[in-house]
């Protein structure tokens, strides 16, 4: 995951969540990709610090376990960026052209800079990261399987010029709800329309307060369709079966008014998130405890990828021998 601000709940519904679940079904490896970040944010890193502290924060509040995962930062792992050297040497130039996000992003992202090698290479590190750990699954939403398609493919050739040694890694399809921002676009910190986890309930408050309902009920006593309201989204979340219900048939005969229906939802979020700010209270005052969580999967992430560099050298017949 890129650090690059605070948390959202987009961010918790379309990975953490699953990303909680498979702790004990997988060995899990979680790193916060701060290399990643700078292939568009190279300009402007001096916030990178921050948010590389406030995303463990986020992931130690909302449930992932240092017992459970390996939770690591990619660039104290050096071998993330050896492998992503040697795999450069291999890869096609057309099939990071041909990177539907990279195709995107040069588009709709006009006010960066993203001509250059780190930004057309970004799927190359992506592909380091994850056959670094001989991993066979990685969980995504559908949007991103091209993302390990290319990742299967570099593993493939790399195989085929060296002889087998990584797998290739399996898509884990995860179902994610449909979490939109206050304003009913994407939850994004670009848009500034998210709740992030960390927010206080007054603050909560007033996002909720400035979300789009059903955009057809303009007046109180006009009757409201629940299934266009993104506010009832949440709503079906966040809320007690027996209240949702309630809301739905009061709204659709207009009972209830939108003000008091945010009231509600409001309530509720922040009685949900209410253990996820207690959990990062108690980690913001720990910082030695964060600081010993975060060298102790270091090191177990540096170990499992010095055993594979070892081999991957072997096979490039790159020098094994470290003075």
């Amino acid at each position: 995951m890129r650090p690059t601000g605070p948390l959202h709940l987009g961010n918790y519904h379309g990975a953490l969540a699953n990303w909680i679940q498979m702790q004990d079904a997988y060995d899990c490896f979680y790193f916060i990709a701060d290399w990643h970040a700078l292939t568009s944010d190279y300009e402007n890193p001096r916030m990178l610090e921050t948010h590389v502290r406030g995303m463990i924060l986020d992931w130690l509040s909302v449930g992932l376990s240092p017992e459970k995962s390996t939770l690591f930062i990619q660039s104290r792992i050096r071998e993330h960026a050896e492998l992503f050297l040697v795999l450069s040497m291999i890869t096609p130039v057309p099939w990071l052209e041909r990177n539907p996000t990279y195709k995107d992003q040069i588009v709709q992202i006009q006010n960066r800079d993203l001509s250059t090698f780190g930004f057309l290479g970004y799927p190359v590190l992506q592909a380091a990261d994850i056959i670094m750990y001989k991993a066979y699954g990685v969980p995504v939403g559908i949007d991103q399987v091209p993302h390990v398609e290319i990742t299967r493919e570099i593993a493939r050739r790399f195989n085929f010029l060296y002889g087998d040694f990584f797998p290739e890694p399996q898509v884990l399809l995860t179902e994610t709800p449909k979490i939109l921002g206050i304003d009913r676009r994407k939850m994004s910190k670009s848009y500034d329309n998210a709740i992030f986890l960390s927010d206080p309930p007054e603050t909560i408050a007033a996002k909720v307060a400035q979300m789009i309902t059903d955009p057809q009920r303009a007046r109180r006593s006009d009757p409201g369709n629940p299934e266009e309201c993104n506010v009832f989204s949440f709503h079906r979340i966040y809320t007690d079966p027996n209240t949702v219900f309630q809301i739905d048939a009061e709204c659709r005969t207009a009972k209830i008014g939108c003000v008091e229906c945010k009231k509600i939802m409001a309530k509720h979020l922040s009685e949900a998130l209410a253990p996820i700010r207690e959990k990062r209270a108690y980690y913001e005052k720990q910082p030695g405890e964060v600081n010993e969580i975060i060298e102790n999967g270091c090191a177990r992430a540096r170990k499992e990828a010095e055993k594979t560099m070892e081999a991957v050298r072997e096979r490039v017949c790159i020098e094994t021998k470290r003075p």
